[in-house]
């Protein structure tokens, strides 16, 4: 069970890693003046992220179905408060990583655009020339990037906002599953909603926070906005959502209570 169980953290953890790193994405086509080109080949990296969901949604519901009866239940609490912790240190390390990435990307969209196709780039930037020359450019975090991380500037209600949707997209699937084992007889009712649950964080995120990072990105672009103003915004919203993960351990449990309770109203 404990291999079980951390093989899921580090699916989570990579999953956590690369949803962090999807911030600093406009950063690198910033850089480079090549947006569209950096979303369009961030999508490429997501897939690894959508690989280890599938990898790790269904070995999260075996950790479900180990629970025989109400004793197993502070083990499945302990475990999915694991999962979570996971996804903290994952959103951690992915914003350690966000310099380092930035470079690396816009390295990568540079290649892509000279051999012209996916299959090619990969070719080359695979290369032993040209993995030696990617050490160039991993970056160190400064504790001054911290230090220019203020508030001012930045929209709180967007910053409230982004810890909402990933406080919920982050305990969502977790608290249906304790929520199915506090109420066995409702398991299939409690499973379905998490669709729902998970579905009002990305319409929050989809409406109301990646609209305002797509209007900042064109003001940077158009010299309205300078990059400084880009980097807090990236900065403070990578910080949000790591208070999220943290807000996802505290309501677990009465989420999963409230979800049981709303299902039980269910006629």
């Amino acid at each position: 069970m404990m291999e079980k169980l951390l093989i899921i953290c580090v699916f989570v953890g990579i999953i956590h890693m690369i949803e962090t790193l999807a911030y600093s994405v406009r950063l690198a086509g910033l850089k480079t003046r090549k947006l569209v080109v950096a979303l369009s080949l961030f999508n490429i990296i997501v897939i690894v992220s959508r690989t280890a969901n599938m990898v790790q949604a269904p070995l999260t519901g075996k950790l479900g179905d180990a629970v025989q009866s109400k004793k197993d239940l502070p083990v499945l609490l302990h475990q999915l408060q694991t999962i979570l912790l996971a996804a903290s240190i994952g959103t951690i390390a992915g914003a350690l990583l966000i310099p380092s990435f930035v470079s690396i990307f816009s390295r990568m969209i540079s290649h892509l655009e000279v051999a012209g196709s996916v299959p090619k780039m990969m070719k080359n930037i695979t290369s032993i020339h040209t993995l030696e020359k990617a050490k160039k450019h991993v970056k160190r975090p400064r504790w001054i990037m911290l230090s220019q991380l203020r508030i001012g500037g930045v929209p709180k209600r967007l910053l409230l906002l982004n810890l909402m949707a990933t406080t919920i997209y982050t305990v969502g699937v977790l608290s249906t599953l304790y929520a199915s084992t506090l109420e066995p007889t409702l398991s299939k009712s409690i499973l379905m909603s998490s669709g729902l649950i998970n579905g009002l964080a990305m319409i929050t995120l989809a409406v109301f926070v990646d609209p305002q990072v797509a209007i900042l990105t064109e003001k940077v672009m158009k010299g309205e906005s300078t990059k400084q103003s880009m980097n807090k915004m990236v900065g403070t919203l990578v910080i949000s959502r790591l208070c999220g993960t943290v807000c996802a351990q505290i309501l677990l449990v009465p989420a999963a209570l409230y979800i049981a309770w709303i299902c039980k109203l269910i006629p």
